[in-house]
């Protein structure tokens, strides 16, 4: 599955339980499911570049609901913070696709 489809799966799944997918959410989405980032700081500061509106909050919000419906999955490194992974182990680096 391309990382388009991906994340056109993550935004059907989104819709199907009732989110509404914001410009930001979408934002987010793409980047997560676009790139490789090793900590949700990461995911914002390049947020922010496109986005000066999207806060830190909406980042980890995001993340957390993803992982909650399984779409990603964080994991932890011992110091250097937060990281999410990819699931299907195709760029084990930010974000665990499922």
């Amino acid at each position: 599955m391309s990382q388009e489809e991906k994340l056109e799966e993550a935004i059907s799944q989104l819709k199907n339980r009732g989110y509404r997918i914001t410009g930001q959410r979408k934002l987010l989405l793409r980047l997560i499911f676009g790139s490789n980032y090793s900590s949700c700081k990461e995911i914002y500061f390049a947020a922010k570049e496109i986005d000066s509106r999207v806060g830190i909050a909406t980042v980890y919000r995001t993340i957390q609901l993803l992982e909650d419906m399984g779409l990603i999955q964080k994991s932890w490194s011992y110091g250097f913070g937060e990281s999410v992974k990819r699931s299907d182990y195709d760029a084990i680096n930010v974000v665990k696709k499922r």
